[in-house]
């Protein structure tokens, strides 16, 4: 809905035979914000519809269906967006090829990649959640589908090149992980800033067994995350973890009941949605930069990025909130 155009839009109402409620300077901030806040009201949306009511005649519904690829999409075959929270800020996509237990073919990961750009450059967004099924976050690659690859093909294709976008997201990502996290699934869930798994998740690295390597991160995330002793005797037996070991060694930051666990994440989410969103993007920044570089290059990046803060509105609303005691209103400026 968010990026439907106007004569798209103008299309739909004159085929609800609706078009005369709505004037073309009605239209524009609609366009540019999703929906115009003195118009309209929206009561629902889903995936393929939104359904608005008129304020000037609350009687009339408007069931309008999106054209084209807004932040909600709707040509996707294996995922899936929703928008959650109070303040309607949250993405929760969702891994969506049940039977082959979210096994990441070619078509999934393209998908995912380009939603997942597409909510980074979102505005409206503060925070992302990627989940899967209750039965399987990932299984990871898509075996059957890539037997018979040979080395030029791979090489070619490069497929964790495009899956690696999920590590290069300025907004957070937090996986919520039930089920299976295996191989490319449990790279794909240390590619995300936060992970919180279901009581029944398992985590491993099984590559060895079918005669390769981790080829999207296992090997290096991993040993970072773990230490290299785990990671070593994680990879080289395929060896798989459950939820409650894979917090004790630091790999996941909280445990939540399956049914729950979604949930769970989308609390944390808003949480971290009500603080300024380009204040965000700096501390993970920060955090991040830990992974890549020397401990006085990452001390002497964050002291640089803490003081651009002191150029930001938000960081003078938010002291002078601290002081006068009442929430700050961030405007992420």
């Amino acid at each position: 809905v968010s990026s439907l155009s106007i004569s798209n839009l103008l299309d739909n109402l004159i085929w609800l035979g609706l078009s005369d409620l709505f004037s073309c300077s009605t239209l524009k901030p609609f366009h540019l914000c999703g929906y115009d806040r003195q118009n309209l009201m929206i009561i629902h949306h889903s995936k393929p519809t939104v359904t608005l009511l008129t304020k000037r005649f609350l009687s009339t519904p408007m069931i309008l269906r999106s054209v084209s690829s807004g932040f909600v999409r709707q040509n996707n075959e294996y995922v899936l967006v929703d928008i959650k929270g109070q303040k309607s800020n949250i993405a929760l996509v969702q891994l969506n090829r049940p039977k082959a237990f979210n096994s990441l073919c070619n078509k999934l990961i393209t998908e995912l990649a380009t939603t997942l750009t597409s909510l980074d450059r979102d505005r409206r967004i503060a925070c992302i959640i990627l989940t899967g099924s209750t039965r399987a976050f990932s299984i990871g690659a898509d075996i059957k589908g890539m037997h018979m690859e040979n080395m030029s093909h791979v090489i070619k294709s490069d497929f964790p090149e495009e899956l690696s976008v999920v590590s290069r997201l300025t907004k957070p990502i937090i996986a919520a992980v039930n089920g299976f996290a295996l191989g490319g699934g449990c790279e794909l869930s240390m590619m995300c800033d936060i992970i919180y798994a279901g009581h029944k998740a398992e985590f491993s690295q099984p590559e060895i067994t079918i005669g390769t390597i981790p080829g999207a991160g296992g090997t290096q995330r991993l040993a970072r995350v773990v230490g290299k002793s785990k990671a070593m005797e994680m990879i080289l037996t395929g060896n798989r973890i459950n939820a409650h070991e894979a917090k004790q060694i630091g790999l996941v930051s909280d445990v939540f009941p399956a049914e729950k666990l979604v949930e769970e994440a989308i609390k944390i989410a808003e949480k971290i949605g009500n603080h300024s969103k380009i204040v965000v993007q700096l501390a993970k920044e920060a955090v991040n930069t830990a992974f890549e570089t020397t401990l006085a290059e990452g001390i002497q990046h964050e002291k640089n990025l803490s003081r651009t803060t002191f150029g930001l509105a938000d960081r003078k609303e938010g002291m002078k909130a601290f002081i006068e005691k009442r929430q700050p209103n961030f405007t992420d400026q």
